[in-house]
């Protein structure tokens, strides 16, 4: 991977955060993510679709309204970055090439219904909605629908109409889907046909939208990196909630004896393996999952509880608790990747 600022590699972390992220200098070219690009723009081409999106680098992921491009998190382009990202916020959203081609998948989406005005045909909101329909606060997955595709973590498609499509299209486009057999039976079996006959419509087309700006590019971020992670970390913070002590009490217990671990003791061992399945089971970000724990270690310490009992089945318990409690905070939209 390849930087035009070497002098990251040989930073300490407090003077790589006091950078500003203008100064990162970074460029997709030569980066690992640049044969990704060109790998979904190539499934693309298969199907003869005229648009070729173009992609920057900004601070997170996104494709804007009017903007029918794809904007990618400035760390995926430097290793001492993912390394940074990873200990800010416990995880590196689309550090893998699996999850970035996944991704990038979804974001393309967005970025043809954009070029080609997709939502505003009658055949596609009678399918998904009205894209012009507000993102909700919250939305309750529905894990056994067969009305949605299951594509990103944290059934995804369910949040909204736009992700929905979006989501449909990214499995429709993914040459490893097998959808035609994954889907046969499912409602979504409808979203996907829609999409191939959609995709067939428009192949060949130039794209009606054809907007070449750079929303929020990461030249044009003068806040340093400080000031980001301590943005993103407020935006993904929360509060302990005592309605969690019954739940726990039943879990664990306060009567055994002093012999017996304690529960803040197992958790805390265990914490790394629960925060990324309660992560991946919910779809929320490990850094919200993380901190919740964290607040519930706390407080099985302050109760005093102690694990009465098989150990490994006390930590596989709590996780699917967490879980369970980490889904209903799906209500607040700041949980949940949107």
């Amino acid at each position: 991977m390849k930087s035009r600022t070497p002098q990251l590699r040989s930073m300490s972390r407090d003077d790589l955060l006091d950078l500003r992220m203008c100064q990162l200098k970074l460029s997709l070219k030569g980066s690992w993510l640049e044969p990704l690009i060109e790998r979904v723009r190539g499934e693309l081409d298969k199907h003869d679709i005229g648009h070729r999106p173009h992609f920057w680098l900004a601070d997170e992921w996104f494709s804007p309204d009017g903007v029918p491009g794809v904007a990618i998190p400035f760390y995926l382009a430097d290793k001492r970055l993912m390394r940074l990202e990873r200990s800010q916020m416990y995880e590196v959203e689309g550090g893998t090439r699996r999850e970035c081609l996944m991704l990038l998948r979804h974001e393309l989406g967005h970025a043809l219904d954009t070029a080609y005005a997709l939502s505003r045909r009658k055949r596609w909101r009678q399918l998904f909605g009205s894209r012009t329909e507000r993102y909700p606060d919250y939305y309750r997955p529905r894990p056994a629908s067969k009305r949605y595709v299951q594509y990103l973590a944290g059934w995804y498609a369910q949040s909204h109409p736009a992700e929905d499509f979006a989501e449909t299209f990214a499995v429709w486009l993914d040459p490893r889907s097998r959808w035609r057999t994954k889907y046969v039976g499912w409602a979504a079996m409808k979203k996907l046909q829609y999409v191939d006959e959609l995709m067939g419509e428009i192949a060949g087309r130039p794209a009606k939208v054809r907007c070449r700006k750079h929303p929020y590019s990461l030249a044009k971020l003068r806040h340093t990196l400080r000031t980001h992670y301590e943005r993103k970390r407020a935006h993904y913070g929360f509060g302990y909630s005592e309605a969690y002590d019954s739940d726990l009490r039943r879990l664990f217990d306060t009567s055994c004896a002093t012999g017996q671990p304690t529960a803040a003791s197992v958790l805390r061992l265990n914490r790394r393996m629960i925060r990324e399945r309660v992560a991946r089971w919910t779809g929320a970000y490990e850094f919200a999952v993380d901190q919740l724990l964290k607040e519930v270690v706390g407080r099985c310490r302050e109760l005093g509880l102690r694990v009465d009992g098989d150990i490994g089945e006390a930590v596989h318990e709590f996780t699917v608790l967490l879980a369970v409690h980490v889904t209903h905070q799906l209500r607040a939209s700041k949980w949940h990747r949107m």
